[in-house]
Order: structure tokens, then C-alpha cells, then sequence
């Protein structure tokens, strides 16, 4: 595992201080997801992500996930955090 990944794991495992951490750099091709508080914005959610885990694509990750499949679930380890999928 590679020093940024592990600080990605350290994050993940304390939230709290963070308003959004990566949660699973790799849900398929073009998918990923964060646990992030109730009222992060999508310019912030984006900007973890392509910061924290770029994407490889020309256009980064543009795509938080609100609405029909895939949208915002609450967190099962921290009641006052969603995941939420993000997408290039």
C-alpha cells in the first residue's frame, strides 16, 4: 500500500475533523465514493476528490451523485456523515 493510501485509510478511520474524506477510491471504472457531513457542497466534495485520488481522466471527477441510484446513504460507522458516490 502506498503512503497516500494509507493516509487516505487513517482519515477514513477519524472523519470527524474532516467535512469530507475519500471512502473507497475504487467503486468501477468510473466511480468512486466519499463520507462526507450532511451539508458538503459538490464544489468541495470535488475538490477532495480530485486532489486525494485523481482519476486519470482528462476531466477529473465532475459528477456528485444526489439523486436516483446511487444517492447519498447515511454512514453505518458515523451517524452524522452520508456517502456519497462521485463519478468522472
Amino acid at each position: 500500500m502506498t503512503e497516500s493510501m494509507d493516509k487516505l485509510n487513517e482519515k477514513y478511520q477519524n472523519p470527524e475533523p474532516y467535512r469530507v474524506v475519500v471512502s473507497s477510491i475504487f467503486l468501477n471504472l468510473f466511480t468512486m465514493q466519499v463520507c462526507c457531513v450532511k451539508d458538503a457542497t459538490d464544489e468541495e466534495i470535488l475538490k477532495v476528490c480530485n486532489t486525494e485520488n485523481r482519476s486519470g481522466t482528462s476531466g477529473g471527477w465532475q459528477t456528485v451523485v444526489r439523486d436516483g441510484e446511487g444517492k447519498p446513504g447515511q454512514c453505518e460507522k458515523y451517524p452524522n456523515r452520508y456517502h456519497i458516490l462521485v463519478q468522472c
